[in-house]
């Protein structure tokens, strides 16, 4: 007899199987039971006669409560109006735990009941259809990366410098110095990407922000492509086709939790292939005519990226923004000083920012220009000066939020949910 997990079931239609898992909910019709049992990986519903197990089993089955541990033996069948399509005929069932005063029940719950028990709520059909689902966008992501020749290659979280600001630094005291939570891995990324060629690094990062919109965490996950030889239109490429990438294998992969979302595929599909393309200056003449009071050179807020992408039915991406609201480290435009070859790509549906990536600058003499400019520490750029100084090239890169990907797929109302154990301004617990 095998051991299976729940989403391999089908694989063993007509033979008898045993699985472990949990139960998710039950319910009898006189002498038939009903048990929905999930183990992780999926959920199915197992079937208990009465007449054919006995009574002993049956009222042990009548016992059971939701989240009790259990292990169910029995005949995998093809039921197409079952979860899954297939259904367990339960011959023998083993209870580890039988559990009373489960917190979290079918009724209504608050939000912050639910945020109080995140460990538990992931359990629940909607919160784990999000969490595979983002398993399945960061696979996707790390497939499409290896697939096309990137490396990847770490960066650190404890940093002597910033990378996008230090108002939003989380400091920490390091052996008598200050050293700071990563806010992105770019500037390490750029020399990985001397190394390399095409590096990508992955992993948590850190933002102080005290901001409570529904887009934004203190600690999230973003993966950062850089490319060397690489200009400003081939970045926005690899943008375009990562993200196609990921969409393309969400809706191969992953339907039963997208209709779990009720979130529909055709509305995924649409998202897919080549995104419009539109600069800062063409998109403050868009916001004017849509009758907002934004003045050229101000930085784009929520309702400011909601509207433009609204003009559009797949992502749009913008670009060359002021010089004076990016990065030290954005390239000026040769044709415009006053702005950079930045570019973001803004999701439909009112996700905002998804993408944020440029050319690098890559003459020394301009980037200490611009670090003196930003009034930085030079010293604590030294190390990222000498990539201009020994084999400077072109290059560029992005980084991409999981969290906010995740929250546009999925729809969700909120970027709490994107995350197993969520960091907000005021959320540090589980």
């Amino acid at each position: 007899m095998d051991k299976i997990l729940v989403q391999n079931a089908g694989k063993f239609e007509g033979q008898k199987v045993k699985l472990n898992g949990w139960v998710y909910n039950s319910r009898r019709s006189g002498k038939i039971g009903f048990l929905l049992f999930r183990d992780g990986t999926g959920i199915i519903q197992c079937i208990i006669i009465k007449n054919d197990v006995g009574e002993e089993l049956f009222d042990s089955f009548k016992t059971l409560t939701q989240e009790s541990s259990i292990s169910v033996v029995g005949e995998i069948v093809k039921n197409d109006r079952a979860p899954g399509g297939f259904e367990l005929l339960l011959s023998s069932l083993e209870i580890h735990q039988l559990i009373e005063g489960y917190p979290i029940t079918p009724k209504d719950h608050g939000t912050e009941f639910l945020m109080n028990h995140r460990h538990l709520w992931i359990r629940s059909k909607r919160q784990h259809a999000i969490l595979r689902i983002r398993h399945e966008i960061i696979k996707a992501t790390r497939d499409f990366f290896d697939s096309n020749d990137f490396t990847l290659v770490d960066t650190p979280i404890f940093t002597s410098n910033a990378c996008e600001g230090t108002t939003t630094l989380f400091e920490t005291e390091y052996f008598g110095e200050s050293a700071y939570l990563s806010q992105s891995g770019q500037l390490y990324g750029e020399a990985n990407a001397m190394a390399f060629g095409r590096q990508y690094n992955f992993g948590p990062t850190f933002r102080a922000e005290k901001s409570k919109t529904r887009r934004h965490l203190t600690e999230f996950w973003m993966v950062e492509p850089e490319i060397a030889y690489c200009e400003l239109d081939e970045n926005i490429e690899w943008a375009e086709k990562l993200i196609t990438f990921i969409i393309d294998r969400v809706i191969t992969n992953r339907k039963i939790e997208l209709e779990t979302l009720e979130r529909k595929i055709e509305d995924l599909e649409k998202f897919r292939g080549e995104f419009p393309k539109i600069s800062y200056t063409e998109a403050v003449e868009m916001l004017h005519k849509g009758g907002f009071d934004f003045e050229w050179g101000g930085d784009f807020g929520s309702p400011e990226e909601t509207y433009i992408a609204e003009q559009f039915d797949k992502p749009v991406v913008v670009h060359r923004f002021p010089t004076a609201i990016k990065a030290f480290y954005m390239k000026r435009d040769p044709e415009n000083e006053k702005v950079v070859l930045g570019m973001d790509v803004l999701a439909p549906e009112g996700y905002g920012e998804i993408i944020g990536g440029a050319q690098r600058e890559d003459n020394l003499d301009f980037l200490l220009e611009r670090i003196e400019h930003e009034k930085l520490p030079q010293e604590e750029f030294e190390w990222y000066l000498d990539l201009r100084r020994y084999g400077s090239v072109p290059h560029a890169g992005f980084g991409m939020g999981i969290e906010r990907v995740v929250s546009w797929l999925c729809k969700l109302p909120h970027v709490r949910e994107t995350i197993p154990y969520p960091r907000m301004i005021q959320t540090l617990r589980p």
